[in-house]
């Protein structure tokens, strides 16, 4: 290979990477212009438009996501060999992007901003919207550096690492009427549901256990971000099955009552995940211990004092 195309293939990684030649530039020190002119060289040696333009971003064709699927774990590996990188948090200039769900948001940002400022005041983190189904792609096609979320070994080239796993409880304002008594499975059957789904799917864990009593319920409202949901019970007679994560920092308003679920409703692994080529990334190493010391410290004392304001 001549050296002037393993410098294009080095400018198309980065392109593919941030999906957008603007940014590239940037990333590689290099003009607009003259990434842009890279571009059309390789159009014209690989015989293939590469990429077309969407809005303020830009689509790979077939022929340039075949072509990133073959080159960008060697290019990585050979840039580790020749430079391996040094990360020192108090020098570094690096954005990270993490694929989260905001439940998750509320509870890790605040302090890693926080982390940034003391330790790493150069770091930019950046979240990007999450759904179940599009984990594998978004670390696939190099969009984002970290997921986390709910735990899946099946995905191919993708690491994990365990956080916690979630239980659940059902909420509901003070003065419902399903929060005198102890509920029963017929009872929350027949009441009015909120449901929070991500993906817009409203078949849940918790319809599969109504299932399995012969029973079903209506799921009259849903939202698709956690944080919509306790506004919205506690000033209607709609229940929903929350985390018990989401409910400790709405625990002094005593507004809500909350109860144990009258069917069993399985856990939810919830993990980071990575591709495996940047297993040996030394700043994504330091990002991933930060998190899970934030989530292992906080969450046991705050799952507790949920626990102890369960109605009996």
């Amino acid at each position: 290979m001549r050296s002037h195309e393993l410098k294009l293939l080095v400018i198309f990684d980065v392109i593919m990477t941030e999906n957008s030649v603007s940014r590239a530039a940037e990333q590689l020190s290099m003009s607009q212009p003259a990434v842009s002119n890279a571009v059309a060289r390789m159009r014209t040696l690989w015989e293939d438009e590469l990429f077309v333009p969407d809005g303020r971003k830009i689509q790979p064709t077939v022929y340039a996501k075949n072509l990133w699927e073959k080159i960008r774990d060697p290019l990585y590996n050979l840039n580790q060999a020749l430079a391996p990188e040094n990360f020192d948090p108090k020098t570094a200039k690096r954005t990270f992007r993490i694929a989260l769900p905001d439940i998750a948001l509320d509870a890790l940002w605040l302090e890693m901003r926080q982390l940034f400022e003391q330790q790493a005041p150069g770091l930019n983190l950046h979240a990007v919207p999450y759904t179940i189904g599009q984990t594998g792609q978004l670390l696939d096609e190099g969009e984002v550096d970290l997921v986390i979320g709910q735990s899946n070994r099946s995905l191919e080239n993708i690491c994990t690492d365990h956080l916690f796993d979630t239980s659940y409880v059902c909420a509901m304002r003070k003065g419902h009427a399903l929060a005198k008594n102890r509920l029963t499975a017929e009872q929350f059957a027949a009441a009015e549901h909120l449901l929070v789904s991500l993906s817009g799917n409203t078949n849940s864990p918790t319809d599969q256990a109504l299932q399995q009593l012969g029973l079903s319920r209506r799921v009259a409202f849903t939202v698709n971000h956690f944080a919509s949901a306790i506004p919205i019970i506690r000033e209607s007679d709609l229940i929903a099955i929350l985390p018990t994560d989401l409910l400790h920092r709405f625990l002094p308003c005593d507004d809500l009552a909350i109860v144990y679920p009258p069917v069993d409703i399985p856990h939810t692994s919830i993990s980071m995940l990575w591709h495996k080529r940047q297993s040996v990334d030394d700043g994504l190493i330091w990002l991933r211990r930060h998190i899970k010391k934030i989530f292992v410290e906080r969450r046991e004392q705050q799952v507790r004092e949920v626990q102890q304001c369960i109605c009996a």
